[in-house]
């Protein structure tokens, strides 16, 4: 009698379609979280209310100044003064006409620190800008 098998011994191998499945799935998840950190709104903020607020559609590229109660601007997670955001639209103004700009501040942010923003956009020869609300009814 004879035990012994006929098999060859065969080198491990890895399934490739499950890898596959598993590398997809993790593409899928980073460009999507991706998309969503590129929507920079702090939480801090408060913004005001308008009746005629709506949720406009996002623009791509489009850059975020938060402005704080005590003044302080946000770009992307970075604190600025009203100079270096003059000069950083400055560069993005040169490169890209009409990129848009949002001024989000907080509702008890004072008038004198919003007219800084907005006459740093405009030193920027940036005039593609708009000041975000939120709904009347959604508070």
């Amino acid at each position: 009698m004879n035990f012994r098998r006929n098999t060859r011994n065969r080198a491990a191998s890895v399934q490739m379609a499950s890898l596959m499945d598993v590398i997809f799935l993790l593409l899928c998840f980073f460009v999507t979280s991706s998309v969503f950190s590129q929507w920079e709104t702090e939480i801090s903020i408060a913004l005001p209310t308008a009746k005629s607020a709506t949720v406009p559609g996002r623009m791509p590229g489009e850059i975020i100044l938060n402005l704080a109660t005590d003044g302080k601007v946000t770009v992307n997670g970075q604190t600025l003064t009203l100079a270096a955001v003059t000069e950083r639209l400055t560069r993005i103004a040169k490169l890209y006409p009409g990129q848009p700009v949002v001024i989000r501040a907080d509702k008890a942010t004072p008038y004198e620190s919003l007219v800084g923003v907005i006459d740093a956009c405009r030193a920027a020869d940036v005039w593609n800008f708009s000041l975000a609300t939120k709904d009347e009814d959604a508070k």
